[in-house]
């Protein structure tokens, strides 16, 4: 993507998993532009397991969610939440398409092909931000941040997108 294009379309997604599986997502937020539109959306998601050794970090239990969708019976509105995105941003941004990747396969579904952009790659490069965890990249662009809540995340997350594209920065220095 050339430094001053400006996509039209993506998105900022973050998850958040019950345990070290990557197929455990137990949450899902996803913040959409299309042109000026912002439109936010969270989900919880039953995970395939019982097994919730993060919930100190985001608060998720096994009782929340034992009685939502799953992430294929969820699939369908967050793939219109992706539809036509140039780009899928995330914090670590291997670590949501490693979620995003092994629940899809899970669920039988294919994966959406957009490229991915990682906003810790982002905030190094582009403003020099170390150490560049989630925390740190809100503080420097001077925003608020409820950590581990997906929406929060995601919500920092583009953010920093925001900023790049305001500042005519090359988002493709932080593709992965």
């Amino acid at each position: 993507m050339p430094r001053a294009a400006t996509p039209h379309t993506w998105v900022a997604i973050d998850f958040e998993t019950a345990c070290t599986d990557l197929g455990s997502a137990c949450a899902v937020a996803v913040v959409r532009f299309a042109g000026a539109r912002r439109r936010g959306q969270s989900w919880l998601i039953r995970p395939p397991t019982r097994r919730f050794t993060f919930s100190d970090l985001h608060g998720i239990r096994w009782r929340d969610v034992a009685g939502e969708p799953s992430f294929a019976e969820r699939w369908g509105e967050l793939r219109r939440m992706l539809a036509g995105a140039e780009f899928i941003a995330a914090h670590n941004a291997a670590f949501d398409r490693g979620v995003m990747g092994a629940c899809c396969a899970a669920a039988g579904v294919r994966m959406p092909g957009a490229p991915w952009l990682c906003t810790v790659k982002l905030a190094r490069r582009a403003w020099g931000v170390y150490p560049t965890k989630l925390p740190h990249v809100a503080r420097f662009l001077g925003v608020e941040l409820d950590h581990h809540d997906p929406a929060s995340d995601a919500s920092v997350c583009a953010q920093a997108v925001v900023r790049a594209l305001r500042e005519g920065r090359s988002l493709g220095v932080a593709l992965i």
